[in-house]
């Protein structure tokens, strides 16, 4: 057996989460390109528990963010507050290992969709809404994670700032990022582009109270 199956990294309890190294390569630096067959064999092997919280993208495997509980009562709240709502029509995930398209895992805070779609494996088009909660991933979720969703043609992307309770919606996807970026404040309505019953003004879901 590997070394690294058997042992989680120094400091780790066996049933916690690990804290993966990682590396970043300078600009132009070859990289090894892991695939999604590579991806579900760690799992099986037991490289990636649970509780692990690790992304495919772009053939390298990238590390989430850890979540304290500010974000976990940010998201419990507003994840109740929409489920409650639904249409019959739309489904939803709490981070679903989504796999959008060949060779790519990613696991988003929250999912709207259509109620009859396969699920993992449907495309970003198919998506009703796509929402981070963010906190220490902030500028990550706003930028590279922005170009991510664009790219897979995500047409509706909520980014909530965990702390100031302020939302940056993403419309308009494309290749190059996306066209209409807003930054809505607590008390403004945040209106589903795709699914608009189910506008919300976070500042009074009792989040703060």
């Amino acid at each position: 057996m590997n070394e690294i199956t058997k042992h989680p990294p120094t400091g780790q309890l066996l049933d916690s989460p690990k804290v993966w190294p990682t590396t970043q390569a300078a600009e132009g630096v070859p990289r090894l390109r892991w695939t999604m067959r590579d991806f579900d064999r760690l799992t099986e092997l037991g490289v990636f528990g649970e509780k692990d919280h690790i992304e495919l993208i772009g053939g390298e495997l990238v590390p989430m963010a850890a979540k304290g509980n500010r974000h976990e009562r940010v998201r419990h709240i507003v994840v109740n507050w929409l489920v409650r709502r639904l249409p019959d029509a739309v489904d939803f995930s709490i981070e679903l290992g989504w796999r959008p398209e060949p060779g790519m895992y990613l696991e988003p805070d929250l999912m709207l969709f259509p109620r009859e779609v396969k699920v993992p494996e449907f495309g970003g088009d198919v998506a009703l809404l796509v929402v981070e909660i963010a906190r220490s991933s902030l500028a990550r979720d706003l930028s590279f994670r922005a170009m991510t969703m664009a790219s897979l043609g995500v047409r509706d992307y909520w980014v909530v700032n965990a702390d100031s309770l302020a939302t940056t919606t993403h419309h308009e996807p494309s290749n190059v990022g996306y066209g209409s970026t807003v930054v809505v404040p607590p008390h403004g309505l945040l209106t589903p582009l795709l699914v608009p019953e189910l506008a919300l003004r976070l500042a009074e879901l009792g989040i703060d109270g």
